[in-house]
């Protein structure tokens, strides 16, 4: 079967896939309407392209929190990747380097921080991390991945609870007993998921720039109220996420969001989005809304499920070369010229 477009690798996974693993990536909160809302979103904004512009020459990468990436596209933090390929996280943190993209591993990964750094040495690597009831774990954490080479912190804001997955539920989802969530291990008996703190509050930013020299992104914001009160905080970067629509059901879609967040913060941080991206054009429509880079979750997955590291691989050429493509049709020959000019929004 020819992998053409990422719905290809969609659809294998869901094919091959254990029923349980599918179940639990694909899953979203409740009626898993702001899943849906994500991908639905983009149908709404329309390109308005220029033509007989030069673009004979295409210079596609870009630059975040001042390390060069060969496209705007990184790879969000999922969990329990040995789900998807035997490797697991390892794979993923290979084709982020082989891609020259920035990876973000997972607080809750099935191969440890050291694994995943000796994978990929001197790739981009980002750690996203869960503020634990333990804090002394959270802080260990924190210290491991500075001192193995992560370049920034990720804290996801938007899960004092766990939102209330159905099919995981009804599957009993828990990690088959030769699988550890490896970064854990050592602080708690694993996987309860009870184990996230639910009184933290903005004022532990503070306690995490006590820990580390690592410049923090804050992971989850939806509002214009929260973006400023990040950047009121310290922070050097938002990504605009509901968590793959897996937390709150009935959120906005987060290429809605982005524009609130966008005008708030005004460009004193940078601004990411992950959530709905399907198509190289969806990469387009996100960053002439102002985002900086995006990032991939299930998508990620799915190329995993296919061939490990090669087809995560070729997921990402494929997002590359439709931005590329659409950027040219768009008449955008780089990066830099992409701009709010360049969408507008059906009316309803």
């Amino acid at each position: 079967m020819a992998m053409v477009c990422l719905s290809d690798f969609e659809a294998y996974a869901k094919k091959y896939l254990p029923k349980i693993a599918w179940d639990y990536f694909a899953a979203g909160a409740d009626d898993c309407n702001t899943r849906d809302e994500n991908i639905l979103a983009y149908k709404r904004i329309h390109f308005r392209p220029r033509m007989l512009r030069d673009v004979s020459m295409m210079d596609i990468r870009t630059k975040i929190l001042g390390t060069e990436i060969s496209f705007p596209v990184g790879i969000a933090p999922t969990g329990f990747h040995q789900l998807a390929w035997p490797d697991g996280e390892k794979s993923t943190a290979r084709a982020a380097k082989a891609m020259n993209t920035c990876y973000i591993a997972s607080t809750y990964s099935t191969c440890s921080l050291e694994e995943i750094s000796a994978a990929a040495p001197e790739a981009l690597r980002w750690f996203q991390l869960y503020i634990h009831r333990n804090r002394a774990a959270s802080q260990h954490l924190v210290q491991r991945a500075e001192a193995l080479g992560f370049q920034a912190l990720v804290l996801t804001t938007d899960v004092p609870y766990t939102g209330k997955r159905r099919n995981d539920i009804r599957n009993g989802f828990r990690l088959p007993p030769h699988m550890k969530l490896k970064n854990l291990e050592r602080d708690f008996e694993v996987c309860k998921m009870s184990l996230l703190d639910p009184s933290v509050t903005w004022n532990d930013i503070y306690w995490l720039q006590s820990l580390t020299h690592l410049p923090i992104i804050v992971k989850g914001i939806l509002t214009k109220e929260d973006a400023e009160l990040a950047v009121r905080h310290g922070v050097q970067g938002i990504i605009v996420s509901n968590h793959g629509g897996r937390q709150l059901d009935e959120g906005p879609a987060t290429i809605d969001a982005l524009v609130e967040v966008v005008e708030a913060v005004q460009g004193r941080v940078e601004v990411y989005l992950d959530g709905g991206i399907r198509k190289g054009s969806d990469v387009l429509k996100a960053l002439a809304l102002g985002a900086k880079c995006v990032f991939i979750g299930r998508p990620a997955l799915w190329g995993l499920a296919y061939k490990g590291e090669e087809g995560l691989r070729d997921v990402l050429r494929i997002l590359q070369d439709e931005f590329r493509l659409s950027m040219a049709l768009a008449g955008c020959a780089r990066v830099s010229e992409i701009g709010r000019h360049l969408v507008q929004f059906s009316k309803l």
